[in-house]
């Protein structure tokens, strides 16, 4: 029998936790090592050149949580995820293997539509499973799963990239992640679409929305959701920056490539298992403060890592980025769950997710044009400017959406 909440389906919730750790691994596999391979292997110089990988990986996944959302209402949840494990198969593969740079941009174009595909039918299933009282833990538990293995994953290459060298014993980590992410599928995941059929039944009002119709209302029309998306793309700016361009920062500073492998897992560490906490205080105390206040930390922190010069300052400093994600990451898709309808949830969940990933891109483009004209830390105090703004347009624009939190 199908029922909603966490309690009834704690089984198959646990799982795709598990699920989503085994795909956060997947994309945590390069963080640390792709741009040393940039520079030592392939002799790219300008950062325009660099970030080519992250715009790659940003366009794709962007465009494929869309048609994910789309996909999932139309076929089902389980094949989307199952479609997107396999897409994966090649992508350590073609990074160990790559003889030019080319392939590192070709793998990170599969590793994107693995990432959309499979990140976004995660959150819809959980989304389902969940029902309405608990959104904001489940969101939690599933982004910090993801970032969690990210951070263990890039702290873990970052080892073996130091003790064995840039290939392949990064990237093997990545194939052992695949397999078993695929193995799970195939042969434990349940479908989930029944569950948003049920909790639709309880909504009257609000279903019949054409696919242009959600892509309007969830990017501009509707004042949350569109400040959700807004957001949602500053927020993975900033981590494009930092997928990019970090690394380089911090070893052309002079710390070792152990040194800079802690820093950049401190951050997805602790935006990974933050969100155990901020996810659940949102379903406390509501959601939009706790995004203004994210977003507006998320600034702060970056500006603290442009002034930085030393290994502990921007320990602190990757320390509060993580946190201000965490407060950010799991409570903007707790809103586009608390306001999409139960029939189109999935598609809005696509909508929203596009916006968001397509930050990747822009970061990618900002980030490496400012920094091949004014230096790496111009970027950084860039990126810094437009995360505090956008923490500004959450709170003109947004309303509270959950209603403990309006109460």
């Amino acid at each position: 029998m199908t029922t909603l909440g966490l309690r009834a389906n704690l089984a198959q919730f646990s799982l795709l936790v598990a699920v989503n750790a085994l795909v956060g691994g997947v994309l945590g596999q390069e963080r640390n090592v792709l741009p040393l391979l940039a520079e030592q292997t392939f002799q790219l110089t300008a950062y325009t050149g660099l970030l080519t990988y992250v715009l790659a990986f940003g366009i794709t996944k962007a465009a494929t949580n869309y048609f994910a959302g789309t996909w999932s209402d139309r076929y089902g949840r389980k094949p989307v995820l199952l479609v997107g494990w396999l897409v994966a198969i090649p992508v350590p593969l073609m990074l160990i293997w790559a003889p030019n740079w080319g392939w590192i941009v070709a793998a990170n174009v599969l590793l994107g539509i693995n990432q959309g595909l499979t990140w976004s039918t995660t959150v819809i299933m959980k989304i389902d499973l969940a029902g309405p009282d608990r959104r904001g833990l489940a969101m939690g538990l599933n982004e910090a799963a993801g970032y969690a293995a990210v951070a263990i994953t890039a702290a873990a290459t970052g080892y073996l990239a130091a003790r064995y060298g840039l290939r392949p014993a990064p990237f093997l980590l990545g194939a052992a992640y695949v397999a078993l992410g695929l193995g799970l599928t195939v042969f434990f995941v349940r479908e989930t679409r029944e569950h948003a059929r049920l909790e639709a039944r309880g909504h009257a009002t609000g279903a019949d929305m054409t696919n242009r119709e959600i892509v309007g209302y969830t990017s501009l029309r509707e004042p949350a959701l569109s400040a959700a998306s807004q957001a949602g793309m500053v927020n993975n700016l900033n981590d494009g920056l930092a997928m990019g361009l970090f690394p380089i920062l911090f070893v052309t500073a002079g710390l070792s490539i152990t040194d800079m492998g802690i820093l950049t897992a401190l951050y997805p560490a602790v935006w990974g298992l933050g969100q155990l906490v901020t996810g659940p205080l949102s379903d406390r105390w509501g959601r939009k403060h706790l995004i203004t206040t994210g977003m507006l930390t998320q600034g702060a922190a970056l500006a603290l890592i442009a002034l930085a010069d030393t290994f502990g300052l921007w320990a602190i400093a990757t320390v509060l980025l993580g946190a201000g994600t965490a407060m950010v990451y799991p409570t903007l898709l707790a809103v586009i769950g608390d306001v999409a309808h139960p029939s189109w949830r999935a598609r809005a969940v696509g909508v929203y997710r596009l916006w968001r990933d397509g930050g990747f891109a822009v970061g990618a483009i900002v980030s490496g044009v400012v920094a091949d004209l004014w230096g790496l830390r111009a970027a950084v105090w860039g990126v810094a400017a437009i995360t505090a703004a956008s923490g500004l347009v959450v709170a003109v624009r947004m309303y509270e959406t959950h209603p403990k939190g309006a109460s």
